[in-house]
């Protein structure tokens, strides 16, 4: 998989309910379906796809998804009429039972990955915790250390503030 393909199935890839998951527009299109063919097939096998695997966004999500994102309706009837289901990793891997083509085969292995490079991503970040936990350490000695002379900088710029210098009246 050539690394623009791999990128952009990455920025398909959002944090919802603490959850990576995948929008089912995201994935119909990737697939080459409607999105409501996809969900047709999902609801035709749905004992495949426990709540772990898949669920349908709140209203409130929508919303505050909609907002976060930046998200506009690309849809000539103003939006969706419900609020789209989303797909966890293994719920993505499921839709390969269920969606049968060469292209379906090929873009579920291409996700698979995605999501596999994420989770590393992941893992080799929690290695450096400690790093940041020393260079905080650090943050707050020094702060510790020279909390005095910034007090005392801070008090001599309102002290500047406060008192305008007084001048003498020149002329009558």
């Amino acid at each position: 998989m050539d690394k623009n393909k791999e990128t952009m199935i990455q920025d398909l890839i959002f944090e919802i309910r603490g959850l990576k998951v995948m929008f089912d527009n995201d994935l119909a299109q990737l697939y080459g379906v409607p999105t409501y063919r996809l969900n047709e097939a999902v609801k035709r096998n749905i004992k495949r796809f426990p709540d772990d695997f898949m669920f349908q966004l709140t209203e409130a999500e929508w919303k505050s998804f909609l907002r976060s994102q930046n998200a506009i309706s690309k849809s000539n009837r103003g939006g969706r009429r419900y609020t789209p289901f989303v797909f966890t990793e293994q719920g993505v891997s499921m839709l390969s039972s269920v969606i049968n083509s060469e292209h379906a085969i090929d873009i579920n292995i291409n996700i698979m990955r995605a999501f596999i490079k994420l989770r590393q991503y992941v893992l080799s970040w929690n290695g450096k915790n400690d790093q940041i936990i020393e260079l905080r350490k650090l943050l707050l000695l020094y702060i510790e250390t020279n909390d005095k002379r910034v007090n005392d900088i801070i008090i001599a710029l309102n002290n500047l503030l406060e008192k305008p210098k007084i001048t003498k009246k020149i002329g009558f």
